[in-house]
């Protein structure tokens, strides 16, 4: 049985749910978001259910839906509870699990407690979704560090978007592991997610 893939960026609007989506498709997994933060009508669960196709992947309910669209241990704040992370638990399947994580690695889910300590609570392997912009290097390699540092593994790094040769060099060199692009997708629909090819 393959260890859950915990899907992360090296920033937050780096494409981590549509990557999700992908990953769900493509091996026919279950999805999870532990904590979504804000807009739960049109929740992260909700737009991977809409982009999948198969009809194998289930779509656990999240550990914690908060109101507002904030940092976790904010959004927890203003709505008056204190994350626990004892109380997040991964659903039990026997398929494959894609867990989305929210925002990067080092976001708080309360004081104490940082959204890179859930990923060997859940023992999860990473899939980290770069998107290259000035800047991005130094964020891919920092995450990467500090994954490296908590001995987590990357099973994975995803460039997501136009590519950038030089950008790409330097991380895959560094990062040691298997790497994958999915181009830009101008329509974000379902047959062009069921399009997108990652070998695993």
């Amino acid at each position: 049985m393959h260890k859950p893939l915990f899907i992360t960026g090296i920033g937050t609007g780096i494409g981590k749910t549509v990557i999700s989506a992908i990953m769900v498709e493509h091996l026919k997994a279950d999805y999870w978001k532990p904590v979504q933060s804000g807009d739960l009508d049109n929740s992260d669960t909700l737009k991977v259910k809409s982009l999948v196709s198969n009809n194998v992947s289930v779509f656990h309910p999240e550990a914690f839906r908060l109101t507002q669209p904030f940092s976790p241990h904010k959004a927890a704040a203003l709505d008056g509870i204190v994350i626990d992370p004892e109380k997040i638990v991964a659903p039990e399947t026997s398929n494959c699990l894609v867990i989305e994580g929210a925002g990067g690695l080092m976001v708080p889910l309360n004081n104490n407690f940082l959204m890179v300590d859930l990923i060997p609570q859940l023992g999860a392997e990473v899939i980290l979704v770069v998107k290259h912009y000035l800047g991005s290097i130094n964020h891919t390699l920092l995450s990467l560090d500090v994954l490296k540092n908590r001995n987590i593994t990357v099973n994975a790094i995803i460039f997501n978007g136009d590519a950038d040769t030089y950008s790409e060099d330097v991380i895959k060199a560094y990062a040691g592991c298997s790497s994958f692009s999915i181009p830009e997708i101008t329509l974000i629909n379902k047959e062009n997610i069921a399009k997108q090819k990652i070998d695993f």
